[in-house]
């Protein structure tokens, strides 16, 4: 295999007409796959060819062989899990990323689409009224965005203790206790895992999943004075859509010595949309933060954002040196600096296209449409007879229940045979729920319309 002039020229063709095959797809075809990984994988697998295959027929085989096994993630009926769709211009940038191929680690070394991510890091702080000295890491997802944020909460707290992290380890250290909500979300277990700080501590919350100031105060009085507390909070229940009372929450953890985290994988945004920044007052008084571009903000999959107020807890934690790599003395340091991570596609830069696309006012109006849909989705299910929402809609996020468990399932179960939605069975407070996420900015009423349509067929058809 030999390099030539044109040897892109036919694979890429091929690919872009599969890709807007798919595109164009994606608004009647059924939400769901239709072939399983099992099932697919007997057309991937076998023996490794022993010869070189034209790449156009790579792309060709590889489009014909996944399309069977593809979830229309970008549906306007998608309302599984918090996901978003993927925004044009997001999508457009996505592919000038694959095609530049450039290693976002270094300021130097890929000056253009690093000086794109400082743009976009910079309006996403200006449009969540986060603290415009905060740094900002693009990482994976929200996982390893409260991975980031937590690392770095980990040496600050412990650096005010009289112990330094990055040179001895965790093995003697003084205990960090950490206090979270009782239904954060499973990713603030992980990466407190994953950082050697066990388990952590609930703190009870109301009947939306919201945390209680009283109880959280009560639980930072039993520690012992001045031991190091990180206190997590959310920004957007996974189930209720509810947000944390900011204002208060982090009042009492900061009387306490504590470092506040806010998990806002979905609902950071809310701060942008005036209509429900009360939603997150307050919450530019934590110490870091979480949010996911590729949901509320409909970016392409991956892209994660990790924001640390102080740059200097972020650098001691992720910071390296090395002999090779060349420093930008100019500017505000390399993007290596602020994540886990030497080597990283641009993710960042369909940030900026989709951001510069909308623009504030299309940002606003993006978040606030995710939420008046949830609000009819909402009002439209509940006119079904033996269909009930059981959480206060205050964001993008409706849990119903139809009697008891058992038809619950009954009726997910037949939804998603359909086809026409996919909304995610879940279980909340002890009870098996339909979960919607309202996420995707493709979504108008008339969608919202079918979609409603599609849960009173699927209560008829299961007895209802």
């Amino acid at each position: 295999m030999t390099f030539q002039s044109d040897s892109y020229d036919r694979p890429l063709a091929r690919a872009a007409e599969h890709a807007r095959a798919w595109l164009d797809s994606v608004a009647e075809r059924p939400v769901g796959p239709r072939a399983t990984a099992t099932e697919l994988l007997a057309g991937f697998g076998g023996p490794l060819p022993l010869e070189p295959s034209p790449p156009e027929d790579v792309v060709d085989l590889l489009a014909a062989l996944a399309e069977p096994g593809l979830m229309a993630m970008q549906s306007s009926r998608f309302f599984g899990w918090v996901i978003g769709g993927t925004l044009p211009a997001a999508l457009g940038a996505d592919w000038l990323v694959s095609a530049w191929d450039q290693n976002a680690g270094m300021r130097f070394a890929t000056p253009a689409v690093v000086a794109a991510e400082e743009a976009a890091a910079a309006w996403v702080l200006d449009l969540l009224g986060l603290p415009a000295g905060a740094d900002v890491g693009f990482v994976t997802g929200a996982m390893m965005a409260n991975f980031t944020c937590l690392a770095a909460a980990r040496g600050a707290v412990l650096s005010r203790v009289g112990w330094d992290v990055g040179h001895d380890g965790m093995t003697g250290s003084p205990r960090i206790h950490v206090l979270v909500g009782a239904e954060r979300h499973e990713t603030i277990d992980l990466a407190l895992r994953y950082l050697g700080l066990g388990s952590p501590q609930s703190v009870a919350v109301d009947d939306q999943g919201r945390i209680s100031v009283e109880a959280l105060a009560e639980s930072l009085e039993a520690l012992d004075p001045g031991a190091p507390v990180i206190v997590c909070l959310q920004a957007g229940n996974v189930h209720s859509g509810a947000f944390d009372p900011f204002e208060a929450a982090i009042d009492v953890a900061h009387r306490h010595g504590a470092w506040v985290h806010i998990d806002g994988a979905f609902g950071l945004w809310a701060a942008a949309a005036p209509s429900l920044r009360h939603l997150a007052t307050g919450l530019a008084g934590a110490d870091s933060w979480t949010t996911d571009a590729h949901k509320t903000l409909n970016v392409p999959y991956d892209c994660g954002i990790a924001i640390v107020a102080d740059p200097v807890a972020m650098r001691s934690t992720f910071g390296a040196h090395a002999s090779y790599l060349i420093a930008d003395t100019s500017g505000p340091g390399d993007p290596f600096e602020k994540v886990p991570e030497y080597s990283r596609r641009a993710r960042g830069v369909p940030v900026w296209a989709a951001l510069r696309s909308l623009g504030r006012s299309g940002v606003a109006n993006l978040v606030d449409g995710l939420a008046r849909n949830a609000r009819a989705m909402a009002d439209g299910i509940a006119g079904i007879s033996g269909a009930k929402v059981i959480n206060d809609v205050v964001y993008t996020q409706v849990c119903v229940r139809f009697g008891d468990d058992a038809r619950t399932r009954a009726v997910t179960a037949r939804l998603l045979a359909d086809g026409t939605v996919w909304m995610s069975g879940s279980r909340w407070r002890g009870e098996d729920v339909l979960r919607i996420s309202v996420s995707n900015w493709a979504t108008d009423a008339t969608e919202v319309n079918r979609s409603v349509d599609a849960v009173r067929r699927a209560v008829e058809a299961t007895g209802g």
